[in-house]
């Protein structure tokens, strides 16, 4: 556990999922969240669940691909609470993940996905570092992906918005540290949340057994392992870690990608029955 007494945080998308969970965990040591995104009944559902177990939250419904919605979100939350000093750019896109080639992706495609998920996470940082600036500093995580180190063919938006995210982190980093401020990302791997195991996992068990093969750790990840590395690096215990994107993916992309597919070719042999999850 850290000690978040005293200190304001937003979490964008912070209804369910990583952000969901992020929100969970930093009401739980000690911060006043305030949870924006576009799922109000969800939203207010995580903020509820938050008071049950003794923590302080709010709500705002933030469509972050508006700018001026996140204006207002920030504005909530100096209003309430008077000060913000995290801001957790996590919100996320179903659109920049549709599986289309380059000559099937849209501009509408393009524009919608790259205005939440790499726009967004620019004007919610500018319009949030005059009051972390203010409070004495403070600190801002930016959800990347394993997607933003290793691409993928068929997801160029995705994969675009979550490269933009590792270099914006590093930029920030830069030029907000003689302020106070610390900037890093978290690179995810496959993260089971409530959405992707009702609609992906769900009616095919043995895909996700060969998902969960390709890890060295033998499974996928947990929304609450990615709170977790949230939580550290906001911490007092992280002072010293600015600039970096964090890998939390169980292993995936550290193996040699020849053995790895050697592996899971004799997986195939040795289990036919297996029904891929694409």
């Amino acid at each position: 556990m850290y000690d978040f007494s005293g200190r304001v945080a937003i979490v964008t998308g912070g209804a369910s999922g990583i952000g969901g969970a992020t929100s969970r965990r930093l009401a739980a040591d000690g911060a006043k969240v305030l949870i924006a995104d576009i799922n109000e009944a969800a939203a207010q559902q995580n903020a509820l669940a938050i008071r049950q177990a003794g923590g302080i939250a709010e709500i705002s419904v933030t469509d972050v691909g508006n700018p001026a919605d996140l204006i207002k979100m920030i504005d909530i939350a100096v209003e309430k609470w008077g000060r913000v000093d995290i801001l957790v750019n996590n919100a996320y896109s179903p659109t920049a993940a549709q599986d289309t080639e380059i000559l099937e992706t849209t501009e509408e495609a393009w524009d919608s996905g790259i205005a939440v998920m790499a726009k967004a996470l620019f004007l919610a940082s500018k319009h949030a570092i005059p009051h972390l600036e203010r409070d004495g500093g403070g600190s801002i995580i930016n959800i990347s992906s394993v997607h933003g180190l290793l691409q993928s063919a068929n997801f160029l938006v995705y994969e675009a918005s979550k490269s933009a995210v590792i270099g914006m982190t590093r930029q920030m980093a830069i030029e907000l540290g003689p302020r106070g401020i610390r900037v890093n990302a978290i690179c995810p791997g496959h993260i089971v949340t409530e959405n992707i195991q009702a609609h992906m996992w769900q009616d095919n068990p043995s895909g996700y057994a060969f998902f969960e093969e390709q890890y060295p750790l033998r499974r996928c990840g947990k929304p609450e392992e990615i709170a977790n590395s949230i939580a550290f690096l906001c911490s007092d215990q992280a002072s010293f870690v600015t600039g970096h994107s964090l890998v939390v993916d169980g292993g995936l992309s550290i193996q040699l990608q020849e053995n790895l597919g050697v592996r899971l070719a004799r997986y195939m042999q040795d289990k036919p029955e297996t029904k891929l999850p694409y």
